[in-house]
């Protein structure tokens, strides 16, 4: 038997099928205060030749069937950290050991990018780095220091456009919901207005959850974090969608925790089907609503259309039924939402 190589705990959803490479392990800044992915985790460096090493183990993992990898992504929270010259060297290596790669990829943060030259970067891009995922989040620079993220709005926008400009395809990441009630409007508009200024290639949308262990919890549990409801994210999403002008982006809702995953379209082709989205689900009666978000979130429901399907219809008013004597037995008074965004506290 193959020996085992080292893999980190997380990757995009879109690399759910790439070789997973670990180029450093855990996460440098490691103070995100929505993030429990590496809290009490050292983040510890790799030299060039483990990291060698593991792609070797890989290809021996894979042995013959190692033609079958198309997509690698390098792991794990900040690989771009690491030595530009170093860095190359093992995309290089990778692509050596498994030839029929087409696309290699990996996170970086916005402050290390804005540390780097675009003759670094386009250094990156000519050994195979084909795409950058950044976390930026929000471009709401108190919303960007009430979470902890260690970078300014500036940096998110100096880091994207030095990355087109080494022609690195760059996904950015906005969190919708990250700033609660008070922050909810500046975070959607600064968002936008941070993406207008990059124009990137992918913009993906990560609905926030929040998550136990983290210190926005804490917040939360303190009444200092108050959290928007399913309407009230969708609101302003239509915001920010609204908000974004003069770009050519793919807009990307491909998580789980995104109740409305049909808002998937290319900018500004779709920016009126975009938002028709959210009218749509905005216009529903109240009952309505709350169907399309149970459907949703257990999975019956995809889109706004399948809550036409009389049997997936029925399943559904059941379940809301039966979570309704749940609560009402229990002497509660929370919504059937509130029901089930608690249960989702305790499975992310």
């Amino acid at each position: 038997m193959s020996e085992s190589y080292d893999i980190g705990p997380i990757r995009p959803p879109s690399e759910a099928g790439s070789l997973l490479i670990r180029v450093s392990r855990n996460c440098p800044w490691n103070k995100c205060e929505f993030c429990n992915v590496y809290k009490g985790s050292k983040f510890e460096k790799k030299s060039v030749a483990d990291v060698k090493c593991d792609i070797d183990k890989a290809a021996a993992f894979y042995g013959r069937r190692s033609s079958i990898i198309e997509t690698a992504f390098l792991q794990d929270a900040n690989a771009i950290l690491m030595k530009t010259s170093e860095l190359a060297e093992i995309i290089r290596y990778l692509r050596e050991r498994f030839p029929t790669i087409k696309r290699i990829t990996t996170y970086g943060r916005a402050q290390t990018v804005s540390r780097k030259t675009v003759s670094e970067l386009k250094e990156l891009k000519e050994a195979g780095l084909d795409r950058i995922h950044m976390g930026m989040e929000t471009g709401y620079g108190p919303l960007l220091d009430y979470i902890q993220k260690g970078a300014t709005p500036e940096q998110i926008i100096d880091s994207g456009r030095k990355i087109r400009e080494a022609g690195i395809s760059l996904s950015e990441y906005v969190m919708p919901g990250l700033g609660g009630k008070a922050m909810s409007r500046e975070h959607a508009i600064e968002s936008a207005r941070a993406l207008n200024a990059i124009d990137p290639d992918f913009i993906r949308l990560r609905t926030f959850t929040i998550r136990r262990y983290t210190p926005l919890y804490d917040k939360y549990e303190k009444g200092e974090l108050v959290l928007l409801s399913d309407v009230e994210i969708a609101k302003e999403i239509r915001l920010f969608i609204e908000n974004l002008d003069g770009i050519t982006s793919a807009l990307v809702s491909d998580h789980m925790m995104n109740l409305l995953q049909e808002a998937q379209g290319e900018l500004p082709r779709d920016k009126e089907k975009l938002i028709g989205v959210f009218d749509r689900f905005l216009a529903l009666p109240d009952e309505d609503k709350t169907l399309f978000q149970v459907g949703a979130r257990l999975g019956w429901f995809r889109e706004l259309d399948d809550m036409a399907d009389p049997s997936r219809r029925a399943h559904i008013i059941d379940i809301i039924s039966k979570i309704s004597a749940q609560i009402a037995s229990s002497g509660g008074n929370m919504t059937v939402s509130d029901f089930l965004r608690e249960a989702m506290m305790e499975v992310i």
